[in-house]
């Protein structure tokens, strides 16, 4: 099993399919973007998609985003 293994590394060559590199910077934008999405799905009425209208579910998008809009304006000017 261990010769398999080897031999996959192998093919792929020196990098083993591993990225090369860390981008830092892309890897926090990423990470703003996925914490910004647990957010808004944890919204009952997003996370379900009881509004079958998608007018109402895409304004239910936008008032959960500015909730949190204002949320954090109100936590950074205090």
């Amino acid at each position: 099993m261990i010769s398999e293994q080897r031999a996959t590394d192998e093919e792929k060559g020196s990098s083993s399919g591993r990225p090369v590199s860390h981008d830092a910077g892309l890897y926090k934008e990423r990470n703003t973007v996925e914490r910004l999405i647990d957010r808004l799905k944890a919204w009952r009425g997003i996370a379900t998609r009881y509004d079958k209208n998608p007018d109402s579910y895409f304004a239910g998008l936008h008032l959960r985003a500015s909730m949190i809009w204002i949320k954090e304006l109100t936590r950074i000017t205090h």
